[in-house]
């Protein structure tokens, strides 16, 4: 083997020692288990996009939208609700998701439904589909923070699910039938809902067509 080969070769492994030794810097030091572009650019890691996308490809990370990567190992780590809040912004947990969450609803909610003042969107990830609908921005407030899984989500108020859900579903919701079917717990209703809270709620959407089925709402 010729000195010049033999230069070549080290060279090469030099080269796959340094993309190596960057990926063990962003284990180390990339937020976990989500992380996103804008993380590594504010902390200074130098991370090129055919470098994340090698990663993907070998399997250490996992693509849940372009610029939203999570680490492969922490998978089952991830939270829903922390990834439904990473992948499009502004945006709340609200509608079926937050109905099922208080046990307004019995059944079991496999999409992640957000309201968003951006436009509609909906993602398919290998945690499943997210889905965002849109409000106008004077409509988007009633919801509140917390944290799981060392990341944020919100949540809608449960006043302000109930009321998102009956006026984003206004063409679905236009008979008594209609209404029944939405099998509404009225117990989960009596424990959760504040009567007073969700009248003055109501009145901020000012859509009269809500109004007979939201009052029947009230515990």
């Amino acid at each position: 083997m010729s000195a010049i080969t033999i230069k070549l070769l080290t060279f090469h492994k030099l080269i796959f020692y340094i993309k190596f030794m960057k990926y063990v810097d962003l284990e180390l030091r990339a937020p976990t288990p989500v992380f996103t572009r804008q993380d590594l650019l504010l902390m200074g890691l130098k991370v090129h996009d055919a470098q994340l996308s090698q990663w993907v490809r070998k399997g250490y990370l996992v693509r849940l939208k372009n610029g939203i990567y999570a680490f492969a190992r922490d998978m089952d780590q991830l939270r829903a609700e922390h990834v439904a809040f990473l992948l499009y912004q502004p945006s709340y947990l609200s509608l079926e998701s937050a109905l099922s969450h208080y046990g307004f609803i019995p059944e079991t909610v496999y999409a992640r439904t957000s309201v968003t003042a951006k436009t509609t969107r909906a993602f398919d990830t290998p945690l499943g589909r997210f889905i965002y609908r849109h409000v106008k921005p004077e409509l988007y407030w009633g919801y509140v923070e917390h944290q799981a899984g060392g990341g944020t989500f919100l949540l809608a108020e449960p006043e302000k699910a109930l009321l998102d859900y009956l006026y984003l579903n206004q063409s679905a919701v236009r008979s008594q039938a209609d209404f029944d079917a939405l099998r509404l717990n009225r117990d989960q209703l009596r424990l959760h809902l504040d009567g007073e809270k969700f009248v003055r709620y109501l009145a901020g959407f000012a859509t009269p067509n809500m109004q007979q089925w939201a009052m029947q709402c009230l515990p």
